[in-house]
């Protein structure tokens, strides 16, 4: 029997027609902020791809683009400008950035407020606390929604994440672990994967490591949550060989089609979030 399809566009498609109800009723449209630092062309292609989203459903975006060799100080200084605009809802800086960035340094200086990204310490400890943060970062926002629709009750359930990421892993794993889950992170130390894999009830592949899990790598009818974006022969491809395990895993998320639109879509979302918190 071939795996029950997740289909993260279809999903990603109600989530906007919500939320462009919900802009409709606003007295102006929630306006989101992004900032874009150098030219590396998978950022302009994401950014790209949130602006044209966010277009959709009647959300105001501004670009910001500052070159590549200016400073942190530059940025800086566009954070805090942003930081006290009222017109300004979500800010949203868009990584990697430079090597002359510090990364902790951008992220921290984001008001808690307006960070739509989730990233900024406030955040991720009040989500560690098992608090509601302003914010949770998109992608694991958007991988809890599609568990959903498989999973209707996470609790007990034994999760593997591949991979420990602040952006993706370690937020997920919470998220996870306040549903009841029991959770393993493992990174590029972890001894015996597969192990750890086959045992699992949902697997979370965020590594980088193109069709990594294998069929032998899961258990019958395991849930499985493909966040990987990579090049194979000239396609896009995931961390989960996918043409392997559809006739063994319960349910899959596809690539592309799966994780990355809801992502883009829990972005928006926030940005509404930001806007009302805010304003009311």
């Amino acid at each position: 029997m071939s795996a029950n399809i997740i289909d993260g566009k279809a999903l990603a498609q109600n989530i906007y027609e919500n939320l462009q109800a919900q802009i409709y009723a606003m007295k102006r449209a929630p306006r989101l902020d992004i900032v874009l630092m150098g030219n590396d062309d998978a950022s302009e292609i994401y950014v790209r791809n949130k602006m044209k989203s966010a277009e959709k459903i009647g959300l105001k975006t501004v670009l910001h683009r500052l070159n590549k060799n200016d400073t942190e100080a530059d940025l800086l200084a566009l954070i805090d400008k942003l930081n006290v605009d009222s017109g300004v809802d979500g800010i949203i800086v868009q990584l990697p950035l430079p090597e002359q960035i510090n990364t902790h340094n951008i992220i921290n200086r984001i008001s808690p407020q307006k960070d739509v990204d989730g990233f900024h310490p406030v955040n991720t400890g009040m989500l560690q606390n098992n608090e509601e943060p302003y914010f949770v970062a998109a992608t694991p926002l958007g991988i809890m929604r599609l568990l959903q629709t498989v999973c209707t009750d996470l609790s007990g359930k034994n999760v593997v994440i591949i991979g420990a990421s602040l952006i993706v892993g370690r937020p997920l794993a919470t998220l996870l672990l306040n549903q009841e889950c029991t959770v393993t992170i493992t990174h590029i130390h972890t001894q015996n994967i597969k192990e750890l894999t086959q045992k699992a009830d949902i697997v979370v592949a965020a590594c980088g490591v193109a069709n990594m899990v294998k069929a032998d790598w899961i258990k019958e009818g395991a849930v499985l949550i493909d966040v990987g974006i990579n090049r194979c022969d000239g396609k896009i491809c995931g961390d989960i060989d996918f043409a392997a395990v559809q006739n063994k895993a319960g349910a899959i998320t596809p690539v592309p089609g799966g994780v990355g639109p809801m992502t883009v879509a829990m972005l928006l979302q926030n940005t509404i979030r930001a806007y009302m918190q805010q304003h009311g």
